[in-house]
């Protein structure tokens, strides 16, 4: 038995060597998530259950239920190697220590097949999206966050790939920010980006305050899902499209041609504007690009809060209120206030690459978590 065990694992392992190098880290190793995937727990339990019948097989798929069985046989696999760890023999031990390594990422492997199985799609997960960001609470400091937050958010566009257009950009005194809107669009740039909305605060002391005083600001981010024409169709005639003048620097050219242009939806007043750039035709399509934008998180802010009311993760019109996270300068110390999560090395996370991404990816598994929780409770 022990030598069969081994060429097995030798197999495996020289197979797993070819294509795991090869693979990103999986998302599953979250401990709520951990938790509900255990031997015993609630969602194994859950599976297991609807594994056994036929209904529910057709319901969900001949692929959950083979990536089930096929992580209860890894795990037995697991439980019987694990005792060779302990064995006389040396090379059995490494080969033992190797076999485990092997077995845990295909059972992290299977274990996030399975979640993105369970957990729907949302309709937006593959839209491009529009970025919002407005100076809050702090005056001059709180500008300057805001500037900071939107340089991080296009730096984070570019170690993701995706595009990033600035839309609108209106600057303060000093070298602030008091409002500014981009176009995002790549893979998955709304599923990624979706958890940024709400309030963020920042605790530091600001380059104007000559007593060395900690100084609470604030800033918002919104992030609006770009409908496609099908999401989305506007009838023309429930536009009234004005042209003007555009304010603010930009030189004798802005003081002498009507290129601004602001669009109202006459029914629901929403109103777009775009002055970004010098030609007319240009500040039109941002502008409706930005309406639908809007229109479109409208509509979709009544569904969500409808869903996904109990949540603690909200996106919509909650969010936005909300002090989702804060930023303490003094502490080199970021913290999520929905997940209870921080991370250190605050100029890093600035930088808008991996540690971001990373509390991204910590927010997605705890969706993923709260997803599942409403699974096992509707016993579907």
């Amino acid at each position: 038995m022990r030598g069969g065990l081994l060429w097995g694992a030798a197999r495996r392992l020289w197979a797993g060597r070819a294509v795991g190098a090869a693979r990103r880290p999986l998302s599953c190793s979250s401990p709520p998530l951990e938790e509900l995937l255990a031997r015993g727990g609630p969602l194994r339990t859950f599976l297991e259950r609807q594994a056994g019948s036929e209904a529910q097989l057709r319901y969900r798929g001949p692929e959950l239920v083979a990536a089930t069985k096929l992580l209860s046989e890894k795990e037995r696999e697991l439980r019987e190697t694990e005792p060779l760890l302990h064995d006389e023999n040396e090379d059995l031990r490494k080969l033992a220590e190797n076999e485990i390594t092997l077995c845990q990422k295909e059972i992290a492997q299977l274990k996030h097949q399975i979640v993105l199985l369970l957990v729907p799609s949302e309709e937006t997960d593959e839209n491009d999206l529009i970025l919002e960001v407005t100076a809050g609470v702090g005056g001059q400091e709180a500008m300057l966050f805001t500037s900071e937050m939107f340089d991080m958010y296009q730096q984070y566009a570019a170690y993701k790939r995706w595009h990033f257009e600035t839309l609108e950009y209106f600057p303060s005194e000093i070298g602030g920010l008091r409002h500014a809107s981009a176009s995002i669009s790549g893979s998955e740039a709304y599923k990624h980006m979706k958890f940024e909305g709400g309030v963020h605060r920042v605790q530091r002391v600001p380059k104007t305050e000559k007593q060395g005083r900690i100084h609470t600001s604030t800033m918002t981010v919104a992030i609006l899902p770009q409908p496609t024409e099908i999401n989305l169709v506007i009838d023309p005639k429930d536009l009234r499209i004005d042209t003007k003048r555009a304010s603010g620097a930009g030189g004798q050219h802005v003081n002498t041609t009507d290129s601004a242009v602001r669009i109202v939806h006459l029914p629901t007043g929403v109103v777009s504007e775009c002055q970004q750039e010098r030609s007319q035709l240009k500040n039109r399509e941002m502008a409706m690009k930005k309406l639908r934008a809007k229109l479109y998180n409208m509509r979709l802010e009544e569904e969500i809060s409808r869903r996904y009311s109990a949540r603690k993760i909200q996106v919509g019109t909650k969010g936005r209120s909300e002090k989702i996270r804060t930023y303490n300068f003094p502490q080199n110390r970021v913290t999520d206030h929905r997940i209870n999560k921080s991370l250190h090395n605050l100029e890093t996370f600035m930088q808008g690459d991996y540690l971001l991404d990373e509390l991204i990816q910590s927010l997605k598994d705890y969706a993923d978590y709260e997803s599942l929780l409403e699974i096992i409770s509707k016993k579907v």
